[in-house]
């Protein structure tokens, strides 16, 4: 039964085992002091045109979250985030057990707004008990989002202005950048990411690597002794190496990007099967996440034959389900998948 239930399904891609393979023994220095982190943090900088960012790996995209809100927040301060954000629903209060409350905005299509930041901005400090509130500190998105939609550059760049306006900072999650990033129509690109963010990370465990996630702070401007404060989260690798080769890999002669635009191109005739089934679907997303409105006896019916996640409930005989694309999707699991739709759906 082929899986579309997420989009880390498989191991890495065979570049990047291949790379793995190849190294495997060459002895090199721990905690990411050996040449091929060195070279991943190269190729990085030269993708975002930032010859001055800092850049640090960890392990997952929770641990990210947890790790850079932490360091980059007061003890007093919390983070906004869209009421649907994954560091809200997702991440089992991993914020918030870290001391820094998160602060719910309104969203649509699983963005927030500039306007509702500066709303939100303005009604804290017109309020005269707002020292004993949790001040903000942060703007917390995700690109792709939840329901894999996108930002323009003009939402990003409106963001990033009220962010430092009300001297906050502005974090990007980029668990699936890489497919973001591939979107057909996109204009939003590394290099701006890295002009309008105080920080963002670059998504490998959902982007062909085994484990790893990219932190980078745009121009250097990172908090200070991060090193220590890494290790203080329990999120320093002592085989650094394994993970600065997976990136190193990735971002060489563009696999990162070719390998997403593969996981869109799914993502397209996953929604085309859909579409010709008569379905319709949550929201448009351009992504490798596609949300589809199923009857829920033709849902219970398609789940004999292919695997996905069950999103929400939709009315009293709907559900949203959602099906996921990734580099690694084969066109023999989209064929399977059109078959199994068609004697599904009716």
């Amino acid at each position: 039964m082929y899986s579309f239930s997420c989009d880390y399904l498989e191991g890495c891609h065979e570049e990047v085992l291949k790379a793995l393979c190849e190294t495997n023994m060459e002895q090199a220095p721990g905690y990411g002091g050996d040449r091929f982190t060195a070279l991943a943090v190269e190729e990085i900088r030269q993708s975002c045109e930032d010859p001055d960012a800092a850049i640090h790996f960890v392990n997952g995209g929770t641990q990210t979250n947890q790790l850079v809100i932490d360091t980059l927040l007061e003890p007093f301060e919390g983070t906004l985030a869209a009421e649907t954000g994954h560091i809200n629903v997702h991440e089992a209060g991993a914020i918030e057990f870290s001391g820094h409350k998160v602060l719910t905005l309104p969203q649509k299509d699983g963005k927030i707004a500039a306007s509702d930041v500066e709303a939100y901005m303005q009604r804290f400090y017109s309020d005269g008990t707002h020292e004993h509130m949790v001040f903000p500190g942060m703007v917390y998105i995700s690109h792709p989002t939840e329901y894999g939609t996108l930002y323009s550059a003009k939402e990003l760049t409106d963001l990033s202005a009220v962010c430092r306006k009300y001297h906050m900072k502005l974090f990007l999650d980029g668990a699936r950048l890489g497919y973001g990033l591939a979107s057909e129509g996109t204009d939003v690109t590394l290099p701006l990411i890295d002009k309008l963010c105080d920080v963002f990370y670059i998504g490998g465990t959902k982007v062909g690597a085994l484990n790893g996630e990219a932190i980078v702070f745009p121009g250097g401007k990172e908090p200070s002794h991060y090193e220590t404060r890494i290790k203080q989260h329990g999120a320093m690798f002592a085989k650094g190496r394994l993970v600065g080769v997976q990136f190193a890999t990735l971002f060489k002669d563009n696999l990162y990007l070719r390998i997403s635009r593969h996981a869109i191109e799914m993502a397209k005739q996953i929604r085309q099967i859909f579409e010709e089934a008569g379905c319709r679907f949550y929201m448009d997303s351009p992504t490798n996440q596609q949300f589809v409105i199923l009857e829920n006896r033709a849902l219970k019916e398609l789940g004999r034959y292919v695997e996905f996640e069950i999103w929400q409930p939709y009315d009293a005989d709907h559900t949203v389900v959602r099906f996921a694309s990734s580099w690694a999707t084969t066109q023999e699991g989209i064929e399977e998948l059109r078959r199994a739709v068609a004697l599904c759906i009716k």
